[in-house]
């Protein structure tokens, strides 16, 4: 199903993988496409995805740092430069995510739903119109209207809205404004253009709407006219943390990690939100489609998502920071090439920070993931990757040799397996396989070394760990070690090279 196309109002979707709007801080002060937007993009439609969904640009003139802007003409011969690029690039679909944004200031200061009067509503509705009408006469294939996270539209979805009169307290209230500025989109652009919208189905703050509203906002928004309905979490103000001389940033609190699930979040953290929305639309009597996304990295969850009614797309957007070839490595049935993302949400301190956007495994300076279309795999030099573990003080540090290839090598890939689970599994007869071994963490070819801090003491480890190249080819693994972890240094055991052999703890997999 990944691969099958989706018909939307105007356009067919190539497949079912999508690629959320994500900051990248590309753009300078002035909001124009520069070349390094247009390389980042590029680059993405080049790897297949069905759907990409250009970074928010504002639908107003404000100011906000380097943010793209769609609200004036003079930005649209820029937009339709880098639409026709990405058109060239790849099979892919291509909208903008528009936005309105609130004023916020390094003093602290914010200004909140409740400071705008009637007229400057009108103006937001007004905008939004205005700015999808430059996105179709940019050459886009739809629109996308941002209602999430702490930006304006969200802010009046939200249960925490402060305002008493038609745009706040109750749920319809609370919708007015954003069912204005769609319905102002639907007839601006006419009804042969595809219009999504994009808003959170939890904001995860207290006081906050859940699930609950989310699928009565969501019929409510897909009956005004929205094509799909796409989900996020979180990343709100109301929790946000407070750095003196900043800008308060909307991701820094819980809201932000739920927005971003990282390491610590299981897969699919947040696919209990697109599967309660989906429910109340079907439930409505509505087939819009659903994008679902959060920490979905592997073709099995994805394909699960589709196959078990969550969401008809799988938004996907760190997994593609770190890999743009991913959806063509999936449709050729190469997922062990993928470049994995790691959620260690380098991206995200990144945007915290008010830096640039890059994925931390690409190789430095680069600005942009490799492009290769090698076939010949990463090899160890002749006496082997010489895998070492030294468990001490509640850590265990790896170290290996670096491996050799015929372009270069990206990074090494970081195995783990517990010792007690791989004991049970010899007792019960079964083979040392790399099954057993989860992938843990993955590192740049420069460093040769990985520290291990979430282990407990008295609990033993196995390690192995494995190169890749620019395209994602895989070498061979290497020696299996082992540690156990006290609260003094400790020396750890190599496994045996022999892959017949097995110790009392672990044998050899390659």
């Amino acid at each position: 199903m990944l691969f099958s196309p989706l018909a939307l109002r105007g356009t067919t979707l190539p497949n079912r993988l999508v690629l959320p709007a994500m900051v990248t801080r590309l753009s300078g002060e002035d909001g124009h496409v520069n070349d390094d937007i247009r390389t980042r993009y590029v680059r993405f439609a080049k790897g297949g995805v069905g759907l990409t969904v250009i970074e928010a640009m504002a639908v107003h003139e404000s100011k906000s740092g380097p943010l793209l802007r769609i609200s004036s003409d003079a930005f649209v011969p820029g937009l339709r430069d880098l639409c026709t690029r990405c058109h060239d690039a790849g099979p892919g679909k291509v909208f903008p995510q528009i936005i309105h944004f609130l004023k916020i200031s390094r003093s602290g200061w914010r200004q909140t739903v409740d400071m705008l009067s009637l007229a400057d509503i009108d103006a937001i509705v007004h905008a939004y119109g205005e700015a999808a009408v430059r996105a179709r006469q940019a050459g886009f294939d739809g629109v996308e209207l941002h209602m999430a996270h702490a930006y304006t539209l969200s802010s009046f979805l939200s249960r925490r809205n402060p305002r008493r009169d038609a745009y706040g307290g109750t749920l319809q209230n609370r919708l007015r404004l954003p069912m204005r500025a769609l319905a102002t989109v639907r007839r601006a652009v006419g009804d042969d253009f595809t219009v999504g919208v994009r808003f959170v189905g939890d904001e995860c703050i207290r006081g906050g709407y859940t699930t609950l509203d989310a699928g009565e906002i969501a019929v409510a928004l897909a009956r005004t006219g929205a094509d799909y309905i796409s989900l996020s979490a979180g990343g709100k103000f109301e929790d946000a943390r407070v750095i003196e001389g900043e800008p308060l940033y909307p991701y820094t609190g819980y809201s932000g990690d739920r927005c971003m699930p990282g390491a610590t979040y299981p897969d699919g953290a947040n696919l209990y939100i697109p599967s309660a929305v989906h429910a109340a639309l079907r439930a409505a009597g509505l087939d819009t489609p659903v994008v679902a996304a959060g920490k979905i990295g592997t073709k099995a969850l994805a394909e699960e998502v589709l196959a078990n009614g969550t969401a008809e797309l799988v938004g996907m957007a760190r997994a593609l920071l770190a890999d743009p070839d991913l959806p063509t490595k999936w449709r050729e049935d190469r997922e062990d090439t993928v470049v994995r993302c790691v959620y260690g949400n380098v991206c995200k301190a990144l945007d915290e920070s008010f830096k640039r956007v890059d994925c931390t495994l690409w190789p430095k300076r680069k600005g942009v993931a490799p492009e290769s279309v090698d076939r010949v795999a990463p090899t160890w030099p002749a006496a082997g990757a010489a895998l070492t573990a030294d468990a001490f003080q509640g850590r265990v540090l790896l170290r290996w040799h670096a491996a050799k290839d015929n372009e270069d090598i990206y990074g090494y890939e970081i195995f783990r397996a517990s010792i007690p689970h791989l004991e049970s599994r010899l007792r019960a007869g079964a083979d040392v396989t790399p099954a057993l071994f989860t992938h843990y963490a993955s590192v740049r070819a420069g460093s040769l070394r990985f520290e291990d801090a979430r282990v407990l003491p008295g609990d033993s480890y196995a390690y192995e760990v494995r190169p890749y190249d620019l395209a994602g080819n895989r070498g061979p693994r290497s020696n299996i070690v082992r540690a156990t972890v006290t609260g003094e240094p400790q020396d750890a055991t190599s496994a045996p090279q022999d892959p017949s052999r097995v110790d009392a703890c672990v044998g050899r997999s390659s």
